[in-house]
């Protein structure tokens, strides 16, 4: 069966940033399963599974606009520290859970504590770059109808 719209593809990756450093791997654990043409994944990775076939290994490179979108100087924004009362002490690295403009819930990360205030950024930690895929698709099947009612597939 090749990877077409409502199929389910179980597969691995290797993902390395713009210098061929070894970012993520799934190797050491279960293949990652998603509905395809349900925007699961990352649409570039997504558009370059298509057609393929369980046991293909394929090779790609995902644009920023096809992957995690381009940085946005926007999600960097300085809070009043009092926004973190309650929440123990504040630290560099440390992610907190933001309300957008829109309403939406958004991941941040504290990338700067300093006397203006604490510094969150939430754009994804892959927004911007360019990222260099290694996949095998390791099982292609039909989705069942309660996968295609949800639109996704639940996880084992």
């Amino acid at each position: 069966m090749k990877v077409a719209e409502n199929a389910v593809v179980s597969f691995h990756y290797r993902l390395y940033d713009e210098e061929r450093n070894l970012i993520d791997d799934t190797r050491d654990g279960a293949p990652l399963p998603y509905l395809h043409g349900h925007a699961n994944i990352i649409a570039g990775l997504e558009q370059a599974m298509a057609g393929h076939e369980a046991g293909e290994t394929l090779r790609l490179r995902v644009p920023p606009q096809l992957g995690y979108g381009l940085y946005d100087e926007d999600k960097v924004r300085t809070l009043e520290p009092s926004f973190f009362d309650g929440l123990g002490k504040v630290e560099v690295g440390m992610s907190c859970q933001l309300e957008d403009d829109e309403g939406n819930m958004e991941l941040a990360e504290v990338i700067e504590i300093d006397d203006e205030g604490v510094t969150v950024d939430s754009n994804h930690p892959y927004a911007g770059r360019t990222l260099d895929f290694e996949v095998e698709i390791v099982e292609v099947r039909a989705a069942t109808d309660a996968e295609l009612a949800k639109g996704r597939i639940d996880p084992a």
